[in-house]
């Protein structure tokens, strides 16, 4: 995430192996969308309630962080939305009625109250994405924050930073609304594979969204400062 207009651009994080990347999407699939659908299917066929088995089975996200963790030595962006998403579950859970469409609604109010957090911080003084922005964005050291901290003043840059924060607010009420439909429409069985889906698919779509945003404000402020540099430059030549 960058301004459009900045005195200069962000330093590009280093580059993953072609190898690294895939192998780490497989993990993530594994365990978030594979693992919970066969461990639903085994505990169901072994004479579990539905809901105790739903429950079990969404711990494997979990098991990922950890993986993801020990393997890369620090959690990345998408097992911490993960994990968020995880917490916000678990606390859910302990309340209202223990049933499995229950439980699959409760994940819809999950991803529903992350869209409406998204919404309401654009009435705040800096919007959600700004922060999930500097935290991505940066190489975490003060000089990095500062940096980050410091777009703020460019008018496109916090059109940008709200841009982002409408789009994934809407994306997930939007997508919290489907899963309610379809928790109420379909068998559990169908949803247990088709939520993860849903998830991921809403999640993943946002995250590749973003970063082509990104980099296409930070190609256009790029465009126009070397346009501003050359008109500057044009005008000391000709005084």
């Amino acid at each position: 995430m960058s301004a459009q207009e900045t005195p200069a651009a962000q330093a590009a994080p280093p580059a993953r192996s072609g190898s690294a990347t895939a192998i780490g999407w497989i993990v993530t699939i594994v365990f978030n969308v594979v693992a919970p659908i066969v461990t639903y299917n085994i505990l169901t066929g072994r004479g579990w309630t539905e809901f105790a088995a739903l429950l079990l089975s969404s711990a494997w996200p979990v098991v990922d962080t950890v993986v993801s963790l020990a393997w890369r030595r620090h959690i990345d962006e998408f097992a911490i939305v993960t994990l968020v998403f995880l917490v916000i579950t678990a606390l859910v859970t302990l309340v209202g009625t223990h049933s499995a469409r229950a439980l699959l609604v409760k994940d819809s109010a999950v991803t529903g109250l992350f869209g409406t957090l998204c919404v309401a911080t654009l009435l705040a003084p800096r919007p959600l994405m700004f922060y999930f922005g500097r935290k991505f964005g940066t190489d975490g050291t003060a000089a990095g924050v500062a940096h980050f901290n410091g777009l703020w003043q460019y008018p496109d840059f916090r059109r940008a930073m709200r841009w982002m924060t409408t789009v994934w607010g809407v994306a997930y009420l939007v997508e919290a609304a489907l899963r309610v439909v379809l928790a109420y429409t379909l068998t559990t069985d169908t949803m247990v594979v088709l939520s993860p889906v849903l998830i991921y698919g809403f999640l993943v779509s946002l995250i590749f969204w973003t970063v082509r945003y990104s980099k296409r404000m930070q190609a256009e402020g790029e465009a126009r400062a070397a346009a501003r540099e050359a008109a500057e430059r044009a005008v000391g030549t000709t005084a």
